[in-house]
Order: C-alpha cells, then structure tokens, then sequence
C-alpha cells in the first residue's frame, strides 16, 4: 500500500486510476509474452539491453 500512495502522489493520479494504468499494461505485455515477444529495456545512452523475465 506503502508503494501505491508513493506511486500515485509522483503520478498525480488516484490509486484508481493507477492501478487501472498498471493492470492495462500488465494485459498487454502478457498478450506479447504469450505470442512470443520478449520484454526488453534498453539504455538510451549505452545502448545496454536488458531482457525482463516474467512469471
């Protein structure tokens, strides 16, 4: 809960609408990983590339 009030007050958004924002994201990239498609990050600067693994 700690990390929702944290989230929500740097965001300037309700929980609500918060949490409405991290479930539609969570949709999509499990509609990606389950097609195939890999999670990456990567640096702007290094050009670094970091695969996300998820459960």
């Amino acid at each position: 809960m700690a990390v929702l009030e944290a989230l929500s007050q740097k965001k300037e958004l309700s929980k609500t609408a918060l949490l409405r924002q991290a479930l539609r994201m969570y949709q999509v990239i499990d509609v990606r990983l389950e097609r195939g498609d890999k999670l990456i990050f990567e640096d702007d600067k290094t050009k670094e590339k970091s695969e996300v693994m998820m459960l």
